[in-house]
């Protein structure tokens, strides 16, 4: 079976409960696998990503095999504003997010509400100085584990957002993300747009944020923030203390 979310944000969970943990969240347009289904929940693998989690039943729409393929054969559309609207011709309106994927519109066998999206649109790829312009769009956003959205996100939501959004495919969590792109050896060597990796003390990777100019990073730790980056990890300009220990500086561009 096959799923696409038509609604604004929807948890994704690790186990199928309301009460269980929030991993990530579907946004409007995401499509997915239905790997197996209970009378609730369902366990999905996002197209986008390959994540896997439970939703619930009642928070998306199935969709057939062909739909799925054609969703994925098509060139992507997402919604570039902050917070946009769908409208429909019998005066539905729902809003969707920043990073909303509005392409399954101009099909009305996937479209069944018949939604029209007149917002700002952005498609295809984009080089690193638009990554930074991205980022910048997500700042003060409020910490959420599992968070994809500028209402709430954590460090990687950020990062896959931010890379989604100028047309590049990133991994989910912090420490899949790690094992993209080529490894640098300095700080120096690194252009805005790389991402810097950080570790804890049992050398698990944690943490990820996107460098910027200036050893500047743009990373999610209470909320969207700019700190300084030098060669220990993350200099938190508010406290005057190291937050993070830097492992290692990926080029993904």
């Amino acid at each position: 079976m096959f799923g696409i979310c038509h609604l604004a944000i929807v948890p994704l969970r690790l186990e199928p409960s309301d009460r269980s943990e929030m991993t990530s969240q579907v946004l409007f347009g995401d499509y997915f696998k239905v790997l197996e289904q209970t009378l609730n929940w369902s366990r999905i693998e996002l197209a986008f990503d390959g994540y896997n989690g439970w939703i619930d039943n009642k928070q998306f729409r199935l969709i057939t095999e062909y739909q799925y393929n054609t969703i994925h054969n098509n060139p992507v559309t997402l919604n570039g504003d902050l917070v946009e609207y769908v409208t429909s011709s019998n005066n539905l309106l729902a809003t969707i997010p920043l990073g909303a994927d509005v392409s399954f519109l101009s099909d009305p066998g996937i479209n069944t509400d018949g939604f029209v999206f007149e917002g700002l649109s952005v498609t295809g790829k984009k080089g690193r100085q638009e990554i930074i312009q991205t980022a910048f769009m997500y700042l003060n956003t409020p910490y959420l584990w599992g968070g994809k959205t500028p209402f709430g996100i954590d460090c990687s939501g950020m990062v896959q957002m931010v890379y989604k959004l100028n047309g590049h495919n990133m991994l989910r969590d912090a420490s899949q993300q790690a094992t993209m792109g080529e490894a640098l050896s300095f700080i120096e060597e690194s252009e805005p747009g790389d991402l810097a990796f950080f570790d804890n003390e049992e050398g698990r990777i944690i943490h990820v944020g996107i460098i910027m100019e200036d050893n500047h990073i743009i990373h999610a730790h209470g909320k969207v923030r700019i700190d300084r980056l030098d060669h220990l990890g993350i200099y938190n300009v508010d406290t005057n203390r190291h937050t993070h220990k830097l492992r290692v500086i990926k080029k993904i561009l």
